[in-house]
């Protein structure tokens, strides 16, 4: 059945249901799933909320709102495709983007039994496009129209690879293994394989070659495969889980008894292999969980079983371990990596005490051993979500939400990846209550999605310099009523509200378009609204005439392509749901390439009334950034490339950090003494070996270039005397051990996906009271009230002439605890 369809591409991994709330999916950042709820009368009711969680209902709010002209919209109408599946009962819809470029996405309807029904299993349906959606052909009959699973049934190889795994749903009490259907060629055809196992994750792909596959069992074997899954091999028993280290080094947790006890995984050993699989050697016991992120490995290990935990880090592949300087854990706490890279880690340490709610976060030195806090009273909701966000279109830019005493959640940004910490100014175009006193800017993150207050998270991209896009709300704390949508074009130092009340949005053609759809839970929609002036102005258009209840807008990952659908759902004759998709082509409406004078160059992190010697400096030194004019109405195009400038800085106290057992005076850049840190010196165990480092409180940012200036004292002398802190591992495998399967060679790769999700989402270290699920109800209790509208925009005649979420696991398998 040929089927014209028009399906474009999604913000990276998102789910995406009826109801129009978005989580992250945290398995596959080229795939998006879309979910619908049948709305009968009763379940087509919407639950009224309580006064302190409602959004409101009519404003007079007036956005800054341009007319379409006549042959825009003839365009947009034009370049508009609207494709409705007739027939397809599937209760969710998942998008795959195969390679880059290809222009190739999978699609794949699912319908699951009730849990309560005698059937087994369901039905599924298989769809193709190779023209980025313009048209779909239904080509279930290449995988013997199998049932493919819902939760991890399709699986895209990484970069421009072409390689497909689909896993099917079969019955595993009747069947021996699973099977996958496995595809070289985008999905023309595929290959039908019978595991010798069932898959209880999804199967993993080596980013550098993905035809290396792992996997683990339902029964916790690890396998492994060199073909693409032709032929699959056990290597070991008893596994826990599995993380790819630098090119092909696995590693993984395991139980030397053959079985995992949540309450004694203290007891499990580390073990890696850097040579395919050929040899593996133990390089850690009485871990907890471990993780690979930035270069660093992890573990949290328990030196005894339901003692504390303590962190221990090596930077060579796991040769050697060092204790972090770090607090301990008790079974009450957890930490988690938030952040990182190859010169710092981001660390939150829980508060101790049952169900806290916040902690602090540390920030590491370029080793990943020694810590220095960086931002107390850090919130940790109790869903296991964070706020920290990573504001990728600026340099050193990262943003969160605090706990503080008074039970007020309130938005904190750091410029110098974490030196110091500030409230967000209010932005000039809105108002607070008559009573507020101090007013700021406060942004909704993980823990406002989870409470459904937005639908979305903060957006940046890189290639967008500058640009973020967030849901937030103005006064002395954050309020749960009725967030609008900000816009930053500097990083976060300045922001604008843009449009009022919640809203689904995505960034396209590298900044130089934004478009968004408001978010409503009980009504139709048939219009986007779009802005070529990163949010100033905007233009509304009616793409359907047939409105639709809204599932999810879905755009090619990266923010380069032009194209962005709409897809949700709207009742037949018959009152079942059809699925119904709409994609805009805007490439057609911007037609013209910038040119040269169609860009800026603009100096990040300048700010009024600073000397010019300074102004800009960050990290050591200033970038200057070529990026498009407000005013200027034109396309980036695919082959766009950030231009940049950089010219190193004098070191400033802005360049430090502050040392082990120091932290930043209040509202100073003075690092002063922690009461419970007496000396000067402090010994540290590197490498087994005692340092001794004399400090007068900083320490340089990792990664910071600047030249000169200030210097304070920082010497670090070693000794000739040994220590304990290196882990135990050099003592447990000295040699190698041999695989379980002596005679195969076993190459053991994963996909660098894995990677991608500690790093974009934020590794776990946590123990298993994060399983708890009672959600923090005194979080939002202590919010602000308001009623009054807050934004305020002049109307078009007024504006210059101008013209775009880590994820975090809350699942005890998937943390380092």
């Amino acid at each position: 059945m040929l089927l014209k369809v028009i399906v474009c591409c999604g913000v990276w991994s998102v789910v995406l249901s009826s109801s129009g709330l978005i989580s992250a999916n945290k398995r596959e950042p080229r795939t998006v799933t879309f979910s619908r709820t049948l709305r009968t009368d009763r379940q087509g009711q919407v639950r009224s909320r309580s006064r302190r969680e409602s959004w409101f209902g009519a404003s007079n709010f007036a956005y800054c709102r341009q007319p379409l002209s006549p042959s825009e919209h003839r365009t947009l109408d034009f370049n508009t495709h609207e494709t409705g599946f007739h027939g397809d009962d599937g209760s969710s819809f998942i998008l795959t983007w195969v390679g880059d470029g290809t222009g190739v996405i999978l699609v794949l309807s699912t319908i699951s039994a009730p849990l309560d029904s005698f059937y087994e299993g369901g039905s599924s349906r298989l769809y193709r496009s190779e023209d980025y959606g313009k048209t779909f052909h239904d080509i279930s009959h290449a995988i013997n129209h199998t049932f493919i699973r819902k939760d991890f049934g399709v699986s895209a190889g990484p970069g421009n690879s072409k390689q497909v795994i689909l896993t099917a749903d079969v019955p595993i009490t009747k069947t021996e293994g699973g099977v996958i259907f496995t595809s070289e060629d985008t999905g023309i055809t595929f290959q039908s394989v019978t595991l010798p196992f069932h898959p209880a994750q999804p199967i993993t792909f080596n980013f550098q070659n993905p035809n290396y596959l792992v996997a683990i069992s339902t029964d916790g074997d690890l396998w492994l495969s060199l073909d693409f899954g032709n032929e699959w091999a056990k290597v070991h028993d008893g596994a826990h889980s599995f993380m790819w280290g630098a090119n092909i080094t696995l590693y993984f947790s395991f139980s030397p008894r053959g079985t995992v006890e949540p309450d004694r995984r203290g007891e499990l050993y580390l073990k890696r292999t850097k040579d395919l699989g050929q040899t593996f050697t133990t390089i850690a016991q009485n871990i907890f969980s471990f993780g690979y992120i930035g270069g660093f490995l992890f573990t949290s290990v328990m030196e005894k079983l339901e003692s504390p935990r303590v962190i221990y880090v090596s930077s060579d592949q796991g040769d050697t371990f060092n204790k972090a300087q770090l607090p301990s854990a008790s079974t009450e706490q957890f930490y988690s990596v938030l952040d990182g890279d190859e010169d710092m880690i981001f660390m939150h340490v829980d508060k101790p005490g049952e169900d806290t709610y916040y902690g602090t976060v540390y920030t590491s030195d370029d080793q990943g051993i020694l810590y220095s806090k960086s931002l107390e009273r850090h919130m940790f909701g109790g869903e296991g979500k964070s706020d920290f966000t990573n504001i990728t279109s600026l340099r050193g830019v990262y943003l969160t939400n605090v706990l503080d005493e008074d039970g007020g959640i309130r938005t904190v940004i750091s410029f110098d990846r974490g030196g110091e910490w500030r409230r967000l100014e209010k932005p000039e175009n809105v108002k607070c209550g008559v009573n507020v006193k101090n007013c700021n800017l406060h942004i909704h993150g993980e823990h406002s999605r989870y409470n459904n207050i937005t639908p979305m998270l903060p957006l940046t991209d890189p290639t967008a310099i500058g640009l973020v896009i967030a849901h937030g709300s103005v006064g002395d704390s954050m309020s749960a009523i009725r967030p609008d949508v900000y816009v930053s074009r500097d990083g976060g130092y300045t922001w604008f509200c843009t449009l009022k009340g919640p809203h689904h949005y995505s960034i396209l053609d590298s900044g130089g378009l934004i478009v968004a759809i408001e978010a409503h839970k009980d009504r139709q929609i048939n219009s986007i609204k779009f802005s070529t002036d990163e949010g100033q102005c905007w233009k509304l258009y009616n793409f359907t005439d047939h409105p639709i209840f809204f599932a999810g807008l879905a755009s090619e990952p990266g923010s380069k392509t032009m194209n962005i659908s709409v897809w949700g759902y709207r009742p037949e004759d018959d009152d079942q749901p059809m699925w119904v998709a709409v994609t805009i082509d805007f490439e057609r409406l911007l037609t013209r390439e910038c040119e040269e004078k169609d860009y800026v160059y603009w100096l990040a992190h300048a700010r009024m009334g600073e000397s010019s010697e300074t102004n800009g400096c960050v990290l050591g030194y200033k970038e200057t950034y070529r990026r498009l004019r407000r005013q200027s109405v034109c396309r980036n195009g695919r082959d766009y490339v950030v231009i940049r400038k950089q010219t190193p800085c004098p070191c400033t106290r802005d360049d430090y950090m502050c040392d082990y057992g120091y932290h930043r005076h209040e509202n100073s850049s003075e690092c002063v003494k922690q009461a419970d840190f007496v000396e000067n010196k402090l010994e540290l165990c590197v490498h087994g070996v005692v340092e001794e480092l004399e400090t007068l409180g900083y320490r340089k940012v990792p990664s910071d270039k600047c030249e000169g200036g200030f210097t304070p004292l920082r010497r670090v002398s070693t000794g000739q005397r040994h220590c304990g802190n290196v882990s135990q591992a050099s003592t447990i495998s000295p040699h190698p051990e041999k695989p379980v399967d002596s005679m195969m060679v076993i190459v053991v790769c994963a996909s660098m996906g894995v990677v991608v999700l500690v790093i974009s989402v934020a590794i776990f270290i946590t123990a298993k009271r994060m399983t708890r699920r009672r959600p923090p109800e005194y979080l939002f209790s202590a919010l602000r009230l308001q009623d009054d509208d807050q934004c305020m925009h002049p109307g078009p005649d007024s504006q210059a002439s101008s013209n775009r979420g880590s994820y975090q696991a809350d699942s005890d398998d998937e943390l380092i605890q």
